[in-house]
């Protein structure tokens, strides 16, 4: 039986996947996007406090659905008393509310083309991946204020605009962003290691996107991308809570049923047309997945498949990754140089990776004292309290200086 602890945390994953039904379930009934979202945080609020206390609900779901329900009809209310407009004063539908998955519908209203791209992908990360503020604006590189202005600027379009909550006729102009935020709210749930609901809602909200367009070759490579990373999540970390970075992983330990089941998506999708970022990625990870150990990885197929992935995007951390790629083709002089030429990308300016990588590339060169330093720099700005860790034992186990 589990304890309180493992209890509360099993709860807490509750409402990390039932936060966006929740929400999507209030829009549909209801509109008023912008007050939903305020009245379902406060019932999950309420839950965190009632449930360890009280009991968990039989239905969770309809449990958060009635309470959020109230707390949208006092703001209903509070805003027809103050505003006096005659939309809030429609009365409250009554009745059950079906047992349906908006959660797809959520994520397309999200991305809604009168949006900018970054707001999409902001809003969505916060109504449907359940993701802070302060998460999202780490996952943009932006600082917070900014991340709140720009979703409090999202929730009031959508309410001026009185955009309908349903699947648009056509989806192909908000694919993009839609798989963009998936991936997001996919690559943070991996980043961050005590946040697997993120990553296992970014894979279940793709496979009700793989379902709904089953031809879109993008959308299965991006499924193949996360199930062939996750597969890898079991050997991550060891026994004493320590990141293991993926050269030095037990490959046993490897989910080989999500390796297959990737493998499988890819090579269905591959000869279909030109492959995408998201394919690309996916084959990336592939290759890393097949190879028997570290050091019989094919690197330079890998280093090709960047060298695509590059022309298709601009994104830094592409970039520093083919640089590393680099590395283990040519050597870390040539790959240093490319780091060198990121220096100034004002995207990387406060994340970890770009010294984090650099210090691999100066321990591989032979120059302990640089990459000693770089190690340190990375730890110091890693959010991570398990890369810190890391970090700082890579910069600890370096030899030390000579003395004269």
């Amino acid at each position: 039986m589990p304890d309180g602890a493992e209890r509360s945390e099993e709860g807490f994953e509750d409402l990390r996947v039932l936060a966006p039904r929740v929400l999507g379930a209030l829009v549909r009934r209801y509109g008023h996007f912008d007050l939903a979202e305020d009245a379902v945080q406060e019932a999950m609020l309420a839950a965190t406090v009632q449930w360890p206390a009280q009991g968990r609900p039989d239905d969770p779901r309809a449990w958060l659905i009635t309470v959020a329900s109230r707390r949208l009809t006092d703001l209903l209310r509070a805003e027809q008393s103050r505003h006096r407009r005659e939309e809030a004063a429609r009365p409250v539908p009554t009745g059950p509310i079906p047992d349906s998955d908006d959660s797809l519908i959520l994520l397309f209203l999200c991305c809604h083309p009168s949006l900018s791209t970054a707001s999409q992908i902001a809003l969505t990360l916060r109504a449907v991946g359940g993701l802070t503020t302060a998460e999202i604006a780490r996952a943009f590189l932006v600082p917070e204020g900014t991340m709140t202005r720009r979703i409090t600027r999202s929730k009031e379009r959508i309410k001026a605009g009185g955009i309908p909550f349903a699947l648009p006729p056509d989806h192909t102009d908000r694919l993009a962003a839609v798989l963009h935020v998936l991936y997001l709210i996919f690559t943070e749930g991996y980043a961050s290691l005590p946040r697997n609901d993120l990553s296992q809602e970014a894979i279940r909200l793709t496979r009700l996107l793989v379902r709904l367009l089953p031809g879109d070759g993008e959308a299965a490579g991006l499924l193949a991308l996360e199930l062939l990373t996750d597969a890898r999540r079991p050997a991550r970390l060891s026994p004493d809570g320590s990141l293991v970075p993926m050269e030095s992983q037990d490959r046993s330990l490897w989910n080989a049923s999500l390796i297959a089941e990737g493998t499988a998506i890819l090579t269905k999708v591959l000869p279909r047309q030109k492959p995408g970022p998201y394919q690309i990625q996916a084959a990336i990870a592939a290759l890393h997945d097949e190879a028997p150990s570290a050091a019989e990885t094919d690197w330079p197929q890998i280093l090709a498949l960047y060298e695509i992935l590059l022309r298709l995007s601009d994104n830094p951390v592409v970039a520093l990754n083919h640089a590393v790629a680099v590395t283990m083709v040519r050597g870390p002089e040539d790959g240093l140089n490319l780091l060198q030429a990121l220096e100034n990308d004002a995207r990387l300016k406060s994340d970890h990776r770009l010294p984090a990588a650099r210090a691999h590339l100066f321990e591989m060169a032979g120059d302990t004292a640089s990459a000693r330093a770089a190690y340190e720099t990375a730890a110091a700005m890693s959010p991570s309290l398990a890369q810190q860790r890391y970090l700082r034992s890579r910069a600890a186990g370096l030899p030390s200086p000579e003395k004269w």
